[in-house]
């Protein structure tokens, strides 16, 4: 049981940072332009992992060249992250930018289980999961109406 309260309290923690850091970046976004956002949100973030690198010896990143090559375009869809909410954040509003972004998170988590992409453990779409994505979508609509 601890382990589940654990998984949560780390998720609700990674959302929060989510609910945070999209309209600091928007705000970003707004005073200096895309680019300039992601870039200042990515050194910042280099820059956070830096610390703990440096005081650990670097980890394991002198093994980066084991990764396989598409799995360094993560850096790439970040940038698609921050692009998308800082557009949305000052035409429709935080929280429903939210939502959009968690339904894409949901179709593509529910896509990736399917098939099993990307190191994912093959969990198939089934009822529950095409109700439970439904009703997603469905909040997603309201929410724009």
């Amino acid at each position: 049981m601890q382990t589940v309260l654990i998984i949560i309290f780390i998720g609700l923690l990674g959302g929060m940072a989510v609910g945070v850091q999209a309209p600091l970046s928007s705000m970003i976004t707004q005073r200096l332009g895309v680019m300039e956002s992601v870039f200042i949100v990515h050194i910042g973030g280099a820059l956070a992992a830096l610390v703990p690198l440096i005081y650990f010896g670097g980890g394991k990143l002198g093994n980066w060249r084991s990764v396989p090559w598409y799995a360094l375009a993560a850096g790439v869809f970040g940038l698609v992250v921050i692009f998308s909410m800082s557009y949305m954040i000052p035409r429709i509003g935080v929280a429903t930018a939210l939502i959009i972004l968690l339904a894409g998170q949901l179709v593509i988590g529910t896509i990736l289980d399917h098939f099993g992409l990307l190191g994912a453990s093959v969990r198939p779409i089934d009822g529950s999961r095409v109700i439970g994505l439904s009703v997603v979508l469905l909040g997603v609509w309201l929410s724009v109406k």
